[in-house]
């Protein structure tokens, strides 16, 4: 813990504070512990001035040396900001958002973007709009993916991603399956494709396991997440006879045994999260954000995220998306 603060403060301390954008982390769970702190001291162009939690001492021995609050407002006026990270429980998203919209700060909202549609269209209407964290669009084999989709309609996808909780051992996640893995791959299935999701068709809906079909603008894709399984995580693409054009897969057995042996190796998160750090300090800055998520992007999936759940209330009936 203390080489890892020593390393974010020696970032912090070369930085140039005229050119990086200065960026304050609200949420000091399991994400800012194994993402987004490592990831601060590889990104370029951004820098951590600020962590705010309910826990400020966990702060401090994460990452000793950057300045720790006990809540958002004290990060906020302490000044110095550019923007604003919001890693917190689902359930805090719109509140934090709203802070940070009301201090004129754009924030990047970790996904989901709200508990339920209602608050995504909340989000959007903030001003300055809020990006969302979907940081999967940033993980090199899915850029390599997506380059593999055919151009041609009709392809299909299957989508999974799996994990087991209890390891990842969250501090306060009540969300389930659908909510909690669901919105990563129903992005996946839009930003893959180039698509919108026209309808959705629960296959199977449960509390740690979900299982359902969208009917793309350009083909269909079949998405599964758990989380009571090892990691693991399959992405395929095949074209419309069915031929396999491309995939991407990580995790499984083997590599959860190699993980246990190699505890201190970097999580497979970060990498993504440099990437995605990156983009938002590019678009504070009023440059394009490249493949940076919008809060029109987080409503879309939340919209999706809605029609599964009321075709699994319709028993399995499709459900268009509105």
């Amino acid at each position: 813990m203390e080489r890892q603060g020593a390393q974010i403060t020696n970032h912090m301390s070369q930085s140039d504070s005229k050119s990086d954008v200065r960026i304050g982390l609200i949420g000091c769970g399991r994400v800012a512990e194994f993402g987004y702190l490592p990831a601060f001291r590889q990104a370029r162009g951004v820098v951590i001035v600020g962590i705010a939690d309910v826990n400020p001492s966990r702060c401090r021995a994460l990452a000793p040396g950057v300045p720790a609050y006990g809540n958002t407002q004290s990060l906020i006026q302490a000044g110095g900001l550019d923007a604003i990270v919001i890693s917190v429980p689902t359930r805090f998203h719109l509140e934090y958002a709203s802070c940070a919209a009301e201090a004129g700060l754009p924030s990047l909202v970790e996904k989901p973007p709200g508990a339920n549609v209602q608050e995504a269209k909340a989000l959007q209407a903030l001003k300055p709009v809020p990006w969302i964290a979907f940081n999967r669009r940033f993980e090199p084999g899915l850029i390599k993916l997506k380059h593999a989709v055919p151009k041609a309609q009709g392809f299909q996808v299957r989508l999974e991603l799996h994990y087991r909780r209890t390891t990842w051992k969250p501090f306060d996640m009540h969300d389930d399956a659908l909510l909690d893995l669901g919105p990563h791959l129903i992005d996946l299935a839009r930003w893959l494709t180039g698509s919108e999701v026209c309808s959705a068709r629960a296959l199977s809906l449960k509390e740690q396991c979900a299982e359902f079909e969208l009917v793309l603008t350009h083909g269909r894709a079949v998405v599964a997440c758990s989380t009571n399984r090892p990691y693991c995580e399959r992405m395929e693409i095949a074209d419309v006879d069915g031929c396999l054009c491309a995939s991407h897969r990580r995790g499984g057995i083997v590599s959860g045994i190699m993980a246990r042996l190699r505890p201190k190796e970097e999580n497979p998160l970060v990498s993504s999260l440099v990437g995605q750090l990156e983009a938002f300090g590019q678009a504070v800055r009023g440059a394009l954000g490249g493949s940076l998520a919008t809060a029109a992007d987080g409503l879309a999936v939340m919209s999706a995220i809605e029609a599964v759940r009321l075709s699994e209330a319709e028993r399995g009936a499709l459900v268009p998306v509105t």
